[in-house]
């Protein structure tokens, strides 16, 4: 159980680094690149944790398709961002394969 742990953690240390990244301006405003840096840090640290036991193509894929599902929730309840139709059909073609390639998919772990 603790490789899906460290899997969540990793994306979301990933989710938060990337929600600070634009506030970085070119990496000129301290704070928010201090984030940026641990966030991605800490991302890339948990992500390696997962990989003793999930497969890196299978980690790999449900960790950017959860980042990046969730960081375009991030972008529309914080940032203002609009999503059209299509949008909203890739975001759920991008969590719909995740879900196949969890529970359907032989390179999947238990």
């Amino acid at each position: 159980m603790s490789k899906w742990i460290f899997l969540t953690l990793a994306i979301i240390s990933e989710v938060i680094g990337t929600s600070f990244l634009k506030s970085t301006e070119g990496f000129t405003k301290l704070i928010p690149s201090i984030i940026v840096l641990v966030g991605y840090c800490a991302a890339f640290y948990f992500l390696s944790l997962t990989l003793d036991s999930i497969p890196i193509g299978m980690a790999y894929a449900i960790w950017s398709g959860v980042g990046i599902a969730a960081i375009t929730v991030v972008s529309v309840l914080f940032f203002e961002q609009k999503l059209d139709f299509a949008a909203v059909i890739g975001m759920g073609l991008i969590i719909a394969g995740v879900v196949v390639l969890r529970l359907y998919s032989e390179a999947s772990v238990e």
